[in-house]
């Protein structure tokens, strides 16, 4: 293996005197591209800091090869001491590798002659990219990079770092972004870090497994542990040194518990209150259009959300979604054309900007409307230490004040005071923004789960496909197209391109003649009608080795008694978990074909 070209070793970092980083470790190689995940707080952005150089451990070693190029995408850009975009691109670069600049700022939709103090959030986040791309880098930091980007930017650049040579360490909660790009992963937790080198495809079925392992070490530390207690009790002697020892062996196994139950602690729990509804239509629109000026960005839009339906929209920015969904939500009146909402539909927003939040409150007055130390969460009052603890506040973080909270912090801020609100609809504007994966996926299983309806703007591929019933986007021109499914089945119906990408102006009917015309013509080959055969046995057979393995790992004693047939049970799980997922997902598409062709859709 090649010499690494970064390594961060026994890396100790403390934040207001808790320790945040207690002997992290990070090493890449040349060409090496390793994501980052971790909880928010866990100190993830701190660590990539250190590594760019831009803060000091308290201890530990940092390297960096002499002569590397290290360049940094912080989560969020300062761009204020630069005038235009071109000047904050071109800051590092000579002069005769203007081209780089200029070039990189068309890729990403800007001219470079835009004021640094005009520019959006997309716009920023998309100068800083250019800025970063341009540089050529040899290690290139990437702290949330598809944050603010609209789905054909994320594709863009998904592409573009793929094809690049440079090293990377991408921090991202964009799980199909990391599927892609990682060829191995480090995991920080509790201050430590755990290397996996495989892909991220990898990632969450080994936390797993870690996760077990050091559950199982900590029911044989508890044995140890009472062993010990019954010495304590009916063992003492006179021997006092032997005593002195004892005790302290016992303090240090109490210790090395503690260590371990922190790892099983600190669940995020996401629970939404329910408003009553009693009506089936959430809202509808009939032939509504909407414009500015001559630009229209809703044109001739029927569409009917119901109770249940969780509705994704999809498009580039500047095409129209929060107008889209302020006119959904009765905010903003059509031009043209109705709007009509359910009677008994109470709403709760969360803004993709957070702007509900107020930076110079306290997270505990924020959290309570300034009302003392209890939250109204529904019908239902809870004291507010209680309730921030759910969404993973620490006790002390009472008093803190909402501007000095991180990115992913607010995130949940934000949550915790939206789903505390009674509702039946939920309105949510880019919500996966700043949140990290394990916040998503309990975010998800809360939608999962809730009764009522869900519509959201996201340029999360994965959290749609995990969370849509069906998505609307935006072909150009202010038409727009529904498909059925979330956004991996919108791109089966469209020839595996997003509409927004191409940049079609067609009308909805004529899209949707041609989807139909496309999928009629398909055939059932023999190798898909053998499948299609074969399949349901295989099925049958994965979810009976599967029941057998989980009994054998269900003894609590396996690993103590045989370590290997327990490695080899786990492996033989998650594979047989992975197959199996193969094997539904093959013959569901194979079952949507046949009956696509059997009835002609």
């Amino acid at each position: 293996m090649a010499a690494p070209i970064l390594h961060l070793r026994d890396i100790v970092y403390s934040l207001g005197g808790r320790p945040l980083l207690d002997g992290a470790e990070i090493g890449v190689a040349p060409g090496e591209k390793l994501c980052l995940v971790g909880r928010n707080g866990s100190g993830k952005s701190t660590l990539l800091r250190i590594a760019a150089g831009e803060i000091l451990p308290d201890s530990g070693q940092c390297f960096v090869q002499p002569g590397i190029k290290v360049v940094y995408l912080p989560q969020e850009p300062d761009l204020s001491a630069f005038p235009t975009s071109y000047d904050y691109v071109a800051q590092d670069l000579e002069p005769e590798e203007d081209y780089l600049a200029r070039s990189m700022l068309a890729e990403l939709g800007l001219t470079g002659d835009e004021l640094t103090t005009t520019l959006s959030g997309g716009e920023a986040r998309r100068c800083a990219l250019a800025r970063a791309l341009a540089a050529r880098p040899d290690l290139l930091l990437l702290d949330e990079p598809t944050n603010h980007l609209d789905l054909p930017t994320i594709t863009w650049l998904e592409r573009e770092l793929a094809s690049m040579r440079s090293a990377m360490i991408v921090i991202s909660h964009d799980r199909r972004l990391l599927e892609t790009l990682s060829r191995a992963v480090v995991w920080l937790e509790q201050g430590i870090t755990r290397r996996l080198d495989q892909g991220f495809a990898r990632f969450e079925d080994w936390r797993e497994e870690v996760l077990a392992l050091e559950e199982l070490a900590a029911h044989k530390l508890d044995r140890e542990i009472a062993r010990e207690e019954d010495w304590m009790r009916y063992g003492v002697t006179a021997r006092r040194k032997r005593n002195v020892r004892r005790v302290a062996e016992l303090a240090g196994l109490r210790a090395r518990r503690k260590d371990i139950s922190s790892q099983f602690r600190g669940a995020l729990k996401l629970t939404v209150s329910e408003a009553q509804n009693t009506g089936k239509l959430t809202t509808m629109a009939e032939n509504v259009t909407k414009g500015f000026g001559d630009r229209v960005v809703v044109r001739d839009l029927d569409l009917r959300v119901l109770k249940g339906d969780r509705l994704g929209i999809v498009g580039a920015n500047g095409m129209g979604k929060t107008t889209l969904l302020r006119l959904l939500t009765g905010e903003d009146q059509p031009d043209s054309g109705r709007i009509q909402i359910g009677p008994s539909t109470a709403l709760v927003t969360l803004d993709q900007r957070r702007a509900s939040l107020d930076p110079n409150l306290t997270l505990s007055d924020t959290m309570t409307g300034g009302s003392g130390d209890m939250v109204q969460v529904g019908t239902e009052k809870r004291h507010v230490i209680g309730y921030m603890k759910d969404f993973l506040f620490r006790p002390e973080q009472a008093r803190t004040p909402v501007g000095v909270l991180s990115g992913g912090e607010r995130g949940r801020l934000a949550l915790a005071c939206a789903l505390a609100q009674p509702s039946n609809l939920l309105v949510l504007d880019e919500p996966t923004n700043d949140l990290d994966l394990e916040t998503l996926d309990l975010l998800q299983e809360m939608l999962d789960d809730y009764p009522g309806t869900v519509m959201l703007v996201s340029h999360d591929r994965d959290f749609l496909d995990r969370v849509a019933t069906s998505v609307l986007v935006a072909q150009g021109d202010g038409h727009w197209i529904e498909y059925a499914g979330g956004y991996s089945d919108m791109l089966a119906q469209t020839g595996g391109e997003a509409p927004a990408e191409r940049g079609t102006a067609e009308p909805a009917f004529k899209e949707k003649n041609t989807v139909k015309t496309e999928r009629s013509s398909k055939k059932l080959t023999y190798k898909d009608k053998l499948a299609l055969e074969k399949l349901p046995k295989e099925i049958e057979r994965l979810e009976t080795l599967i029941v057998s393995l989980r009994e054998t790992l269900s003894d609590p004693a396996l690993y103590s008694k045989n370590a290997k047939v327990f490695t080899k049970a786990s492996e033989d799980l998650t594979q047989a978990e992975t197959d199996l997922a193969t094997a539904e997902e093959a013959w569901l598409l194979l079952e949507m074909k046949k009956e696509e062709i059997e009835t002609g859709a």
